[in-house]
């Protein structure tokens, strides 16, 4: 018998199947240790032969099999060809996104807590020990009182000889359970809801299907209560569950909901997690401990059979498309494995994307509406302040009289409101008035951000902190300019304006640590009157009852992005971070700064008209033939060699043309440029840009002719890739 063996190894050079000998007990989806060269390496068995195409005197046997129950198991080494296929992946990069490193690399074990308790009467103890050892009696006296005591508080009252005597003198017993290291969070009583009619229906249309779903509902409209009833029915079938979330901040609010709805039932697996949670809660779903699985996109993977429902809520979010490598679409995974267990798949969202909204207009999927918030509130008033107006009438600040005014009597009215700013830091950029010096990083092509925090210029590509400038280094001038506020300066401010209110701030840089997303949220969630200015994060499906108030300061910056996603990206904010607003009394109110207040986005948006807004953007798309209509295809070259680079990105070029000859005006622009970005972390990007009509050939020919191994040099490539920068 021969074992197809993926060796771990992230290289393109061995990027394929090495055959071997197998072991009495080797199965797929195995580890095992393999020969390789002159050196053994740890692989995964990925199928099993009775023959093979290569020499057999020249296969060499398996060296050991690393377990006795495979950590691949039968549906995930499917998913994994599947996916090596579908993106054009290294098999052996899918399996990393399968297994976690601490379970790959064997770099962590399951934890014990340790119990002590008495088994023989206090007289027989007492008469073994004798009168002078006091500290044996003190400590048997107190487990005859206690009945057993946890053996590391034993240790410290009583001394670890003592402890140890009573053991091996077969006076006191030494038991070991396991202690799982779980992530912790708060525990909540939430009443089961009563379903209304709409919410009823969802539900039976849902139950016990194979299909793919689109439930479209405004916010607080009640999707989760529909997911969770989803998830209650595949139980009852003795099934289990997937639910998807967008961002790690949504995990600690969802899981004390699902932990309440199913208690002991639920693990939950990002990247927040430390190695021994990851451990820990990946064992609990792969022995079956845990029946529903909650987390961000990598929870796609997770090693749960018998899977009844898949749920990826706010399936609008460019989360959910991983532009590092690995790059996977989560949706197409999610479908293979609904495919695979034959169970429905759900996503759910206020702003479906285009694509998702089109397929179900098409019967793709079935789609299903949830128009109307669940206590019957209506949508919060969104009204649009023109900024140009504002300077116009002597107005120079970032916020409008309008903005700060409802600002104002929220918090009079101890309510809570949220500021939403897409850029973090303090200003965007500085630069020298005098001279026109910009400060960059050296090691990426972009200006560095201001944080006034930690008196620091970040690179927000690459990490790479430099002092504040206090002159210029160009022209020794003291007259600086700072570019755009972000939310740091917007806190500044606000603190200023309202000294005796709390400002909380919520962005990439206050949410670092392990516990960041859950305490800021947990303090704002407790403190009325208060304001919470955060970024993007914060659009995502945040439910806080006391919300009356929403400003959003600056709507143009993604309405201007150099994307063909940009209106649909900028609706999809607008409407979501408004969503946060008047969720639990008809007070809720929104005020949207722009510059373009004419824009059809913001019209759209203002009235909550999704119809109407994706009929007017699909229409543009149709004229000018980009996706759905069209596919985008990047292939991105980098290397610490800009002379490299160049090369590469000729040969591809040239290889390009040709396919431009052989398919002629299906492929409606081709060109080399380098990338908006012209470096990052040392590295020189140029980018190859296609569009074509959507064709598998043509999509399939484009990889082909990327898939070249060149020293020194990174290729990847992206199909309608979330950005161009």
């Amino acid at each position: 018998m021969f074992a197809n063996v993926i060796v771990d190894i992230s290289n393109d050079a061995v990027d394929r199947v090495f055959d071997y000998e197998t072991l009495p007990d080797t199965v797929v989806g195995m580890r095992v240790k393999v020969p390789f060269g002159a050196r053994s390496l740890l692989g995964y068995v990925i199928g099993l032969n009775e023959d093979t195409t290569f020499d057999k005197s020249k296969i060499k046997p398996i060296i050991s099999n690393l377990e006795d129950v495979p950590k691949l198991k039968s549906e995930i080494v499917s998913l994994v060809k599947f996916m090596a296929e579908k993106f054009f992946l290294r098999l052996s990069d899918c399996i990393k996104l399968a297994i976690p490193s601490c379970v790959r690399l064997d770099t962590q074990r399951e934890q014990n807590t340790y119990t002590l308790s008495l088994i023989l009467d206090l007289d027989t103890a007492i008469n073994i020990i004798g009168k002078r050892a006091k500290s044996q009696l003190s400590a048997v006296a107190y487990l005859n009182e206690q009945g057993e005591a946890d053996f590391s508080a034993m240790v410290e009252m009583f001394g670890r000889p003592s402890v140890n005597a009573l053991i091996q003198k077969g006076i006191i017993l030494k038991t070991a359970s396991r202690r799982l290291r779980s992530p912790e969070y708060e525990n909540i009583q939430i009443v089961k809801n009563i379903l209304t009619p709409a919410q009823e229906d969802a539900v039976e249309t849902i139950k016990n299907t194979n299909k793919t779903f689109l439930i479209q509902g405004v916010t607080g409209s009640g999707k989760t209560e529909v997911y969770m009833s989803v998830i209650d029915n595949a139980l009852a079938q003795g099934k289990t569950a997937i639910m998807l979330v967008p961002e790690i901040s949504l995990t600690p609010q969802m899981m004390q909901r699902f932990n309440s709805r199913f208690p002991g039932k639920v693990a939950v697996l990002h990247s927040g997690l430390t190695e021994g949670e990851r451990f820990d809660e990946w064992n609990r779903i792969f022995n079956g401990e845990a029946t529903v699985v909650l987390g961000a996109r990598s929870a796609i993977f997770a090693p749960i059979e018998n899977v009844g429902a898949i749920i990826i809520d706010e399936e609008h979010d460019s989360s959910y498309i991983s532009e590092n490598n690995p790059r996977y679409v989560t949706h197409e995974v999610a479908q293979w494995r609904a495919r695979y267990n034959k169970c429905p798949l759900i996503l759910g969202s206020a702003t479906p994307s285009l694509d998702s909204f089109l397929k179900a207009k098409e019967g793709e999927y079935s789609l299903i509406s949830l128009p109307e918030r669940i206590n019957g509130l209506e949508m919060p008033k969104i009204e649009i302040i023109d900024m140009l107006n504002e300077v116009l009438d002597g107005n120079v600040t970032p916020y409008s009289r309008k903005l700060l005014n409802k600002l104002e009597e929220c918090v009079n009215n101890k309510k809570q409101a949220i500021l939403f700013i897409n850029r973090r830091g303090f200003a965007s950029f500085v630069m020298c008035k005098e001279c026109g010096y910009r400060a960059k990083c050296d090691d990426c092509e972009v200006s560095l951000v201001y944080h006034k925090e930690d008196n620091e210029l970040k690179c927000h590509f690459c990490g790479k902190r430099y002092r504040a400038l206090t002159n210029c280094p160009n022209c020794n001038s003291t007259s600086i300019k700072y570019g755009a506020l972000g939310t740091e300066h917007v806190c500044k401010d606000l603190q200023e304006l309202f000294p005796n209110v709390p400002i909380y701030r919520y962005d990439n840089d206050t949410t670092r640590g392990k516990n960041g997303h859950k305490n800021i949220l947990a303090q704002f969630s407790n403190t009325s009157p208060s304001i919470l200015v955060g970024t993007q994060m914060i659009a995502k499906g945040h439910d806080y009852p006391n919300v009356s108030f929403v400003g959003i300061l600056d709507a143009d910056v993604s309405l201007y992005n150099s994307d063909y996603k940009a209106n649909e990206r900028t609706f999809q904010l607008v409407t979501q971070v408004a969503g946060r607003a008047g969720r639990k009394t008809n007070d809720g109110y929104v005020v949207l700064q722009t510059y373009a207040p004419k824009h059809y986005v913001y019209r759209f948006a203002s009235s909550y008209n999704y119809n109407g807004f994706f009929e007017k953007e699909l229409n543009l798309r149709k004229t000018t033939q980009f996706p759905p209509y069209s596919m985008i295809l990047r292939i991105l070259i980098s290397s610490q060699s800009s002379e490299k680079a160049v090369s590469v990105t000729k040969k591809l070029f040239d290889k390009a043309q040709e396919l431009k000859e052989k398919y002629g005006n299906k492929i409606l622009f081709l060109q080399a440029m380098p990338s908006p970005v012209k470096r990052i972390k040392k590295n020189f990007r140029y980018q190859i840009l296609s569009r074509y009509v959507p064709d598998d050939k043509i999509t399939c020919d484009f990889y082909k002719i990327s898939d070249i191994i060149e020293k020194d040099v990174s290729i990847f490539v992206e199909l309608n890739p979330n950005n161009l920068r």
